[in-house]
């Protein structure tokens, strides 16, 4: 994510036909899909949670609504930030533009009806819903708009104006992370190096069986687009996420074991990271060298926003623990001071 950006806003207009630039960008493609993968995982286990905790279906599909729109004020607050940070060169028309975290909020609404239902069923609704979405993705892109607002038509439809990150098709990535989550919470440990494994094969599977539909000379679909609306390429990246999701597991259960990682760090404050440095990278500061570096310019400016955010992820990670350390120690400072007093 931080390299797609930072190449992408600081490499000069004549070498973006090259092979790195196109290899950083197809990369960092997998970006987006992988936030809301990972969102959906979040939200799985946020359910599955609150089904322990509350037994009334209805205020669990409310508190998952109201998780909802806690997002989408952090992408209002996001696009308002960005376009201040911007000033006074900022165009007001970003302040409605259709960011990852937009379609994060509206597919995080639609989903949390999977609330409703205990874990099994959770699972299966995410699942139908992903594949749904996914299907659909080219015959609502290619549905008749004219007359439609703007703005709605960019929250649903993929390919159009600015709406880079539509309901159709990104919501499904959502959908898939939060039925893998189900999966992976509620599998018992010793079976979890059994579900990666078959998590990788299942991955491998979507990854070629996608690529060989893809590539057949006809279509189901009158209009398709594989960039913006095919179902092949959302089949493609999930199975994606699902090997990265094994590797991960591989990687920190037998590689990194208790070490410090600079990746868990910066994943710990993902939302974060993101904010800051997109601010970075597109905001006001770097407008004296935006587009003018070369390729070894780019790729140290990418070393340097990546090792900027680890700093800026180390210190927030600590400052939190001093004020859970201050407020653990609070109560123990409330109870020795009426027995001081009476020494007094």
């Amino acid at each position: 994510m931080i390299q797609c950006h930072t190449i992408n806003s600081l490499t000069r207009l004549d070498l973006r036909e090259g092979g790195p630039y196109v290899l950083s960008q197809f990369v960092g493609g997998m970006a987006a899909p992988l936030f809301l993968f990972m969102a959906g995982m979040t939200s799985a286990f946020q359910m599955d949670s609150l089904e322990r905790r509350e037994r009334l279906w209805g205020r669990r599909w409310v508190t998952s609504l109201r998780r909802a729109a806690y997002i989408g004020g952090i992408a209002l607050l996001f696009r308002l930030t960005n376009y201040l940070g911007a000033w006074p060169h900022g165009d007001a028309a970003d302040l409605t533009r259709v960011d990852i975290l937009n379609c994060m909020a509206v597919a995080m609404a639609f989903l949390a009806a999977a609330a409703v239902f205990p874990g099994a069923g959770r699972a299966r609704f995410a699942a139908t819903a992903g594949i749904t979405i996914a299907v659909a993705s080219p015959v609502v892109a290619h549905l008749p708009w004219t007359g439609v607002p703007q703005l709605l038509h960019e929250y649903l439809a993929p390919g159009f104006g600015r709406g880079r990150f539509p309901f159709f098709p990104c919501a499904s990535y959502l959908a898939f992370g939060l039925a893998a989550g189900v999966v992976v919470k509620r599998a018992p440990a010793d079976r979890l190096d059994r579900l990666m494994q078959w998590s990788v094969l299942l991955g491998f599977g979507m990854v070629f069986i996608s690529q060989y539909f893809a590539n057949l000379p006809y279509s189901l679909y009158p209009q398709s687009n594989f960039w913006t609306d095919s179902p092949a390429l959302i089949s493609i990246r999930t199975g994606i996420c699902l090997l990265m999701m094994a590797g991960a597991y591989l990687w920190t259960e037998y590689g990194a074991r208790q070490a410090w990682s600079w990746m868990e760090t910066l994943g710990k404050n993902s939302l974060m990271v993101y904010w800051v440095h997109v601010m970075l990278v597109y905001g006001g500061v770097i407008k004296p060298i935006k587009r003018k570096l070369d390729i070894p310019q780019v790729v140290l400016a990418t070393l340097i926003v990546t090792a900027l955010m680890i700093a800026l992820s180390i210190l927030w990670l600590r400052w939190k623990a001093r004020r859970a350390a201050r407020r653990r120690a609070e109560p123990a400072l409330a109870e020795a001071r009426p027995v001081s007093a009476a020494a007094r």
